[in-house]
């Protein structure tokens, strides 16, 4: 699971069509393990420590905005409501939590942010 992050910034950068396709596997799979791991905690509540977000709730809710860019630019739907039906739900309350929906940033201002830092990333070394 520590991969899952690394496998979601090489969904951008994969230097092939193979690796990309390896990241997004390992994306995907990882998501199918937190929504395993979101029934288990949260015991039927909308966060994963219960009623109200928690430490989980904002370690992964650090990555809603990529994920969403992701989404977005590879048109893949990653959080899917038939195979992680109880993290879409999640995201959902997550990003409409009023503690949460004023900073998430928005999905086309995060992909252009992420489109110039690639553009920096492939640009050649200042001389």
């Amino acid at each position: 699971m520590m991969q899952w992050f690394p496998s979601l910034s090489g969904t951008a950068r994969g230097p092939t069509e193979e690796a990309w396709k390896a990241a997004l596997e390992q994306v995907v799979e990882g998501l199918a393990v937190l929504d395993d791991v979101f029934v288990k905690c949260s015991k039927g509540k909308a966060f994963f420590g219960g009623d109200r977000i928690g430490y989980l709730d904002i370690a992964l809710g650090c990555f809603l905005g990529w994920v969403r860019v992701t989404e977005k630019t590879s048109h893949l739907k990653l959080l899917d409501e038939s195979k992680t039906p109880h993290l879409v739900k999640w995201a959902d309350s997550f990003c409409a939590d009023d503690s949460v929906k004023d900073v998430m940033p928005e999905t086309d201002k995060l992909a252009e942010f992420a489109k110039a830092l690639m553009a920096k990333f492939k640009a050649p070394p200042p001389s």
